[in-house]
């Protein structure tokens, strides 16, 4: 029998709904005590988010246009528009090969640091490491870590309720893919619903200058563009900028917002969740591992999505590559309850037939 997680500090529940609050100023405190470290998979138990000391939730938002939600619709659009400049800087084995590297490596940011580790702490890591893994979900242009987190743990304690910020069933497919975070008011900043990293400045850094990282990127991907045109590359820095920025930012964009809407639509349920939470292999590849939703919103707790080996989690299995380098630890298993609970479901499928 392995041992449980260690419960949270008092009065911070997960997977609780995230009060909306003013921006706090620095927030200061100590990193926790560090556990002796393992270089692999540490069993731990269930500890599903949100299932425990919840909130009261506030009113609904509703899927309404405001000025604030035009206001921020602009700087969005416009991401979209610049992709059209493909057609002027044209395409290159070269642009294409870095379009595709900087989806994927912030792809991993946003699932293995946003979700995996901020909304549900389903592994360990150094504070230093921590902020790494920071700085790279947020070259995504997704908002800040605190932010994400906190509107995520909001989403598990109300999934498929008129409460989910996101859901398909109550609000359709706009709203759920993109229209719910263009809304200002799911937009505030909820630290909150997210003290146990809040009290890191460097995070409360990071999430109120979200921006500094992707506007990096952009920097770096122009200046790639011309120093391989120097070299005698078929490329140039408009050229890279356009692909290896913009075309992967907005393909991040969607990859990522699949989550919220089709995965909650279209795919199997092997467990009854009480959402339409679905497994869809499709949206697993393009998500690098989050597309086994269904047993993401049963297992929470877990740092592995896919169940089986048949199950493609590559997020998963790039972690365990770092829990071997030891740049991370204690990353959280599939409770053999859970795998029972799936053969009893698989069974129950063949009965019928």
């Amino acid at each position: 029998m392995t041992p449980p997680p260690q419960p949270l500090q008092p009065g911070v529940a997960a997977g609780a709904h995230a009060t909306t609050v003013a921006r706090a100023p620095w927030i200061t405190g100590q990193p926790e005590t560090p556990e002796p470290r393992s270089t692999g998979i540490r069993g731990m138990g269930v500890a599903d988010f949100g299932a425990s000391r919840r909130q009261p939730e506030p009113p609904p938002v509703k899927p309404e246009i405001t000025t604030g939600w035009i206001q921020a619709s602009v700087p969005y659009g416009l991401m979209h528009l610049a992709c059209l400049a493909a057609f002027w800087t044209g395409v290159s084995g070269d642009a294409l090969l870095v379009c595709l590297a900087s989806y994927a490596i912030r792809m991993f940011g946003v699932t293995a640091a946003y979700h995996r580790y901020f909304s549900h702490r389903t592994f360990r890591t150094s504070r230093a490491f921590q902020f790494l893994l920071a700085l790279l979900a947020t070259s995504s242009a997704q908002l800040g870590p605190l932010w994400w987190a906190a509107t995520h743990r909001h989403h598990h304690a109300s999934s498929d309720t008129e409460h989910d910020p996101h859901s398909p069933r109550h609000y359709g497919f706009f709203w759920s893919h993109m229209g719910w975070f263009l809304h200002p008011d799911n937009r505030r900043d909820n630290l909150a619903g997210i003290r146990d990293y809040a009290r890191f400045p460097e995070l409360v850094f990071i999430d109120r200058w979200s921006l500094i990282s992707p506007t990096l990127l952009a920097i770096g991907t122009f200046w790639l563009g011309c120093v391989l045109e120097q070299a005698g590359r078929p490329t140039s820095g408009a050229q890279m900028l356009v692909w290896g920025f913009f075309i992967s930012t907005v393909l991040l964009y969607h990859g990522t917002y699949t989550i919220n809407s089709l995965s909650h639509v279209f795919g199997s349920q092997r467990f009854k969740t009480g959402d339409d939470s679905r497994n869809n292999p499709l949206l697993a590849l393009i998500t690098l591992g989050e597309g086994w939703h269904n047993n993401h919103h049963h297992c929470q707790s877990s740092c592995r999505q896919g169940i089986y080996w048949w199950e493609i989690d590559i997020t998963f299995y790039v972690l365990l590559v770092m829990a071997r380098l030891g740049l991370v630890w204690d990353l959280r298993p599939v409770p053999r309850s859970v795998y029972a609970e799936a053969e009893s479901a698989r069974q129950a499928i063949r009965r019928q037939r």
